[in-house]
């Protein structure tokens, strides 16, 4: 029998089985490549110590489908100029298990480019060869950042997370379960595969999960049910308990004096139920009368051994030791988070203002607090207590989406805050393994993310986004981009990569560009309610600037409405409910229309034989078509039945006589209608992407009409005339704002399309022909 090679040697024949197979790689990853190369040419490069660039070719990645690229790049050595393409592949991985390989490569050309040629004219990001030469898109610019450690992408908010061993006789690792809005239950694997199916437990969320023993597990959820699982095995054992039009609150463990530890389940009309942990039925055992209001309980135990209940109601935190009640603490604002600590008697907690709290419960008569005023930038939403470089630590997570390790002993921050999501943060917990220890969280915006728990990761942090308030896309010939981040907007030359400030210390609500007598200006939405027409290329605070002023809220929309006989035409839509017509050569308002019931949020024109029509959609559901040369409203109101329309998007403009358009809304839908029948919608998309916040259109081969939908990962490209799906364009984040421009500079027809979202903004090339 041979002898099993050396661990060099080992390595050696990977390295060699590697390079001999990125040779066999096509060169061009429109063709796919031979099945065994995509499921194992990375684990080769990787058992090799090769994983490279050179030995997994970029041809080779939107064709990969061994799923454990990101785990791979994980366990090795740090992040490489030689690994670009990989490391852009690894953070599109986990959104891409439904995707085509067209979808796929184009995400990854995009990924890439925002990667490497962040805020790069577009005469230089293209200087590097890149493999991609035919795929559907050419990108032009970027402000983007990639999604990170994106561990695993769900259906809905997921509102939940813990972990589970399976139990003594068996030989699976620790298991991580997470609860999402749905109801439904997930069970997965390390590398954030799924370890059993789905499951589908409840009727609400599931916003708590306590593990038991033996990979058994408590599951809370807003319909007032309790339910037990045996999590590997992906069963529900049963409901144990449910409390009609209630929600709980809170699930714990705790050991009353002399007895076995019970579970206990906290409602919120401040019912506390208990069980034992064996058959699960319930028992009667002394437990504090609360107010009648959810509570949040937490079990722990005294120097001396005994077991404390913790429980917080509003602003105050009671301990209760089998016998009697006592108020321990006040804070400034509603208890949202509470976590026992390691050492007995110790607690902490976070509030709705941001405070961060430690106290000591086993000091009645002084008792010991330490605080950290205005930890976070908004509500704490979770605690968990986690190792860092082999010592204990806090984090706590914010509904900005941000993260903080805190040192206990004294109450000190570790590092700085790192921006985890782009939505609030619902739970956090933590996972060994053998890459080490990570940080686990999880957020509304449908993912789990994986950080390394150690002190390098916080070193410097990361610094929240400045959310992108308002964009715009000049239609050319030179594309100049308009953008509002934070209290500052700026214009960009894509072109040469020349920036200029147009508004400072002040937020915009809205952008679009207007043509006045030959001049491109801006018109930028202002906090104030006015809307302010700019120069860019004037100087800053100069008399060419004007104001329009009407509205009662800021404006949430403004529209350049196409020629109609009249003079320039700008639309706005605010948060008052109107829709106020300007005239941008007297500067005077033109018409109002007040017909909406709550705030006006998008708008859109076309321009037809006898004028130009204008949409209006917004929260109160309706979309409405106005006629800009009668003043009048165009035809019936239409009801869109997808609760807030996002955003609208005519079909370009031609000769003929039917009128199109597509309307996004909070649902999740695309809905098409056609105006001289609103009765029912001509077609209806759904890509199943969470709410669709931003569309528009644009015509290619003649006669055949794309709209671009944004969710909250992806742009999605839907070719309404076959009602079937083009192209998936994965971005990551959440996209608020989608605009069109044609490309008047290409010897093959494109449109350029700007996408702005909570990472930034990107512009690139549709080209018609590759779709």
């Amino acid at each position: 029998m041979s002898q099993r090679p050396s661990g060099d040697r080992h390595a050696e024949i990977h390295r060699q089985l590697a390079a001999a197979l990125a040779e066999l790689v096509p060169d061009d990853p429109h063709i796919p490549p031979h099945p065994y190369l995509r499921r194992h040419l990375a684990q080769h490069a990787a058992q090799g110590r090769v994983l490279d660039d050179a030995h997994v070719p970029p041809a080779l990645l939107p064709w990969e489908s061994s799923s454990a690229l990101g785990r791979l790049l994980a366990v090795g050595d740090s992040p490489s100029a030689r690994q670009q393409w990989l490391q852009a592949w690894a953070k599109l991985e986990p959104y891409s298990h439904n995707l085509s390989p067209m979808s796929r490569l184009t995400s990854l050309h995009l990924a890439h480019h925002a990667a490497t040629s962040r805020h790069k004219p577009r005469m230089h990001s293209h200087s590097k060869p890149t493999p991609f030469a035919g795929s559907p898109v050419s990108p032009l610019w970027s402000d983007c950042a990639s999604p990170d450690n994106v561990w695993a992408l769900n259906d809905a908010a997921v509102t939940s997370l813990t972990t589970v061993a399976p139990g003594r006789r068996s030989k699976s690792r620790t298991l991580l379960v997470t609860g999402d809005d749905h109801g439904v239950v997930r069970v997965l694997r390390h590398d954030g595969s799924t370890a059993v199916p789905p499951i589908a437990v409840h009727e609400g969320a599931v916003d708590h999960l306590l593990p038991l023993h033996e990979g058994l597990l408590a599951t809370g959820s807003t319909d007032g049910t309790v339910t037990i699982l045996d999590a590997p095995r992906g069963r529900t054992i049963g409901q144990i308990h449910q409390r009609p039009g209630t929600w709980v609150s809170s699930l714990t463990l705790y050991k009353p004096q002399n007895r076995a530890p019970v579970l206990l389940a906290a409602f919120s009309d401040g019912y506390i139920a208990a069980f034992n942990t064996a058959a699960f039925q319930e028992v009667d055992i002394p437990l504090p009368r609360l107010e009648r209001a959810a509570a949040l309980l937490r079990g722990t135990t005294l120097p001396d051994g005994s077991g404390l209940l913790l429980y917080a109601q509003h602003d105050t935190v009671s301990c209760f030791d089998g016998r009697a009640a006592l108020t321990h603490s006040r804070h400034p604002a509603t208890i949202r988070a509470l976590v026992a600590l390691p050492a007995p008697g110790h607690y902490a907690g976070g509030d709705t203002n941001g405070n961060l709290f430690l106290h000591d419960a086993a000091s009645t008569r002084h008792p010991r607090m330490a605080r950290a005023d205005k930890a976070m930038n908004g509500p704490i939403t979770a605690l968990a207590m986690v190792t860092v470089d082999d010592r204990q630590a806090l984090a706590s997570a914010g509904a900005d989406g941000t993260v903080c390790l805190w040192q206990t002993h004294p109450l000190e921050p570790i590092g700085e805050s790192l921006q985890a999501h782009s939505a609030p943060i619902n739970a956090l917990t933590s996972l060994s393994g053998r890459s080490g220890a990570r940080l686990i969280t999880a957020g509304a915006d449908r993912t789990v993310r994986n950080w390394p728990l150690t002190g390098n990761t916080f070193q410097h942090g990361r610094p929240a986004w400045n959310p992108i308030t308002a964009s715009a896309l000049s239609s050319g010939p030179a594309h100049l981009l308009a953008i509002s981040e934070g209290t500052r907007t700026l214009t960009w030359d894509i072109d040469t990569g020349e920036k200029r400030p147009v508004i400072d210390h002040e937020t915009v609500t809205a952008l679009a560009w207007v043509r006045v007598h030959q001049r491109m200006l801006v018109a930028a939405a202002l906090s104030d309610n006015s809307i302010v027409i700019l120069d860019p290329n004037a100087e800053r605070h100069s008399s060419t600037e004007v104001r329009l002023k009407g509205h009662y809220s800021p404006a949430l929309a403004l529209e350049a409405v196409p020629g109609s006989g009249r003079s320039s035409l700008l639309a706005s839509g605010s948060a008052d409910g109107s829709v106020r017509l300007w005239d941008l050569h007297t500067h005077e308002p033109v018409a109002v229309f007040t017909d909406h019931k709550f705030s006006v949020r998008c708008l859109a024109s076309t321009r037809t034989a006898s004028g130009a029509l204008l949409a209006s959609g917004g929260s109160d559901g309706n979309l409405r078509i106005w006629d800009t040369t009668s003043l009048t409203q165009h035809g019936p109101t239409i009801r869109c039945d997808q609760n807030i329309v996002n955003d609208v998007a005519f079909e370009p403009s031609d000769d003929r006589t039917g009128r199109q358009l597509v309307t996004a809304g909070q649902v999740g839908t695309l809905k098409l209608w056609d105006l001289e029948s609103v009765a029912k919608p001509v077609h209806e998309f759904n890509p199943r992407d969470g709410d669709l916040n931003a569309v528009t259109a644009f015509r290619i081969h003649g006669r055949r009409v794309v709209f671009a939908a944004a969710g909250s990962t992806s742009i999605h490209l839907w070719d309404a005339s076959a009602n079937r799906q083009l192209l998936q364009i994965v971005i990551g984040y959440p996209v608020n704002a989608l605009r069109v421009a044609p490309h008047q500079h290409s010897s093959e027809p494109s449109t350029v399309l700007l996408a702005t979202g909570e990472a930034g903004t990107m512009i690139f090339r549709v080209h018609h022909d590759r779709l």
